[in-house]
C-alpha cells in the first residue's frame, strides 16, 4: 500500500503517510448481501432468490383435481336446497307426461333461468372458496395446503382477497388459450407461473 500523495509505502495499519502526514483513505466496506437472495432490492425480490422451491405443474394439476372434488361436492350439496328454493319442484310438476312432450316458450325459460342461476351460485362458491383461502393465514386452498404449496406475491408475502380475486378470474383467460397451454406454462417458465399468476403477479411456491 502506497502513499497517494508522495508515493511512500505504508504500513496495513496506518491512518496517516509518516513521510508526508497525508492521510490514508480506505476503501468502502460492501454491505453484505443476504445468503441466498439475489441484491435485487425491494418489490419482486423473491423472484430472483436462490433458495425458493416453485410449485411445478404436476404438483398444482393434482392440488387442483383436490380442490375440484372439494367444491364439486359443495355444490352438489347445495343444489337439491337451491333447485326447490327456485321453484325446481313446481317446473317438473309443470312438465308434460305424454310420450313426446312438447315444452311451452314460458317452461323453456323456467328451465334456463334455473341453469343459469345455479351456474351463478357455482362460481360464486369457486370465487369465494379459491380468494378467501388463499389471501387467509394459510395463504392456499385445502388442496394446495395437503401438498404444502401456497401463493404469494412477487415479493413472498401474503397476498390480499383483491388480488386472489383477480388471480381467480383471471383463470378465465388462461382457459381461453387453446390446448390449455396458458395453464402448461406453469410447467416451463422460469418462475413456474401460468398466465393468470403472471397476469395478477402472484408466485406458488412449495413450504
Amino acid at each position: 500500500m502506497f502513499c497517494s500523495k508522495c508515493g511512500a509505502s505504508l504500513a496495513p495499519d496506518s491512518t496517516f503517510c509518516q513521510s508526508c502526514g497525508t492521510p490514508v483513505a480506505r476503501p468502502a466496506v460492501a454491505a453484505p448481501v443476504a445468503v441466498g437472495i439475489s441484491p435485487h432490492a425491494g418489490v419482486g425480490a423473491i423472484a430472483y432468490a436462490t433458495n425458493v422451491t416453485y410449485a411445478g405443474f404436476w404438483l398444482r394439476f393434482i392440488a387442483h383435481l383436490v380442490d375440484g372434488f372439494i367444491v364439486g361436492a359443495a355444490a352438489m350439496l347445495l343444489f337439491i336446497p337451491f333447485f326447490f328454493l327456485v321453484g325446481g319442484a313446481a317446473f317438473l310438476s309443470s312438465l308434460p307426461h305424454d310420450r313426446n312432450p312438447q315444452l311451452e316458450p314460458g317452461q323453456i325459460a323456467s328451465f334456463l333461468a334455473i341453469i343459469f342461476a345455479f351456474a351463478g351460485v357455482a362460481v360464486l362458491i369457486q370465487w369465494l372458496y379459491y380468494a378467501y383461502l388463499e389471501s387467509g393465514e394459510k395463504q392456499a386452498t385445502w388442496g394446495k395446503q395437503i401438498l404444502s404449496v401456497y401463493v404469494t406475491d412477487l415479493s413472498g408475502k401474503r397476498i390480499s382477497f383483491g388480488r386472489a380475486s383477480g388471480r381467480f378470474f383471471a383463470k378465465i383467460i388462461t382457459g381461453l388459450i387453446p390446448l390449455g397451454i396458458g395453464y402448461i406454462m406453469a410447467g416451463f417458465t422460469e418462475r413456474r407461473q401460468a398466465l393468470h399468476d403472471m397476469i395478477a403477479s402472484c408466485l406458488v411456491l412449495r413450504r
